[in-house]
């Protein structure tokens, strides 16, 4: 799905004028949008049967740095299932985030992988 630059924009701020919050679909595709228009090579993971329990929404890659991605409404929780998954990255020295908007994805720029 491809947004307008006025719907980008509407998501990235969370401005959305008489209307309902963001779908977490929606602000998934933003942030996607935004990673790919800054050089980031983005997956989209589909949860199927043998996948593994709670995987992020998202694995990112840019010069050899990579990030899960969870995406997240503004009162979205993470299951069970994605703690211990969020866990496991961490534990073994990845980059995990929950993002909840475009915003919450602009530092990973500055991560060090």
């Amino acid at each position: 799905m491809r947004l307008s630059e006025q719907e980008f924009t509407q998501l990235k701020t969370g401005k959305r004028p008489n209307m309902k919050p963001p779908k977490e679909s929606e602000i998934q595709s933003a942030i996607r949008e935004y990673l790919r228009w800054h050089g980031w090579f983005v997956v989209k993971i589909h949860q199927s049967l043998g996948s593994v329990k709670g995987i992020a929404d998202l694995y990112a890659l840019k010069n050899g740095r990579s990030a899960w991605i969870e995406v997240k409404t503004p009162k979205g929780r993470l299951s069970e299932h994605q703690e211990l998954f969020r866990e496991d990255v961490v534990n073994h020295g990845g980059v995990y985030m929950v993002a909840r908007s475009v915003d919450d994805v602009k530092n990973l720029e500055v991560v060090k992988c």
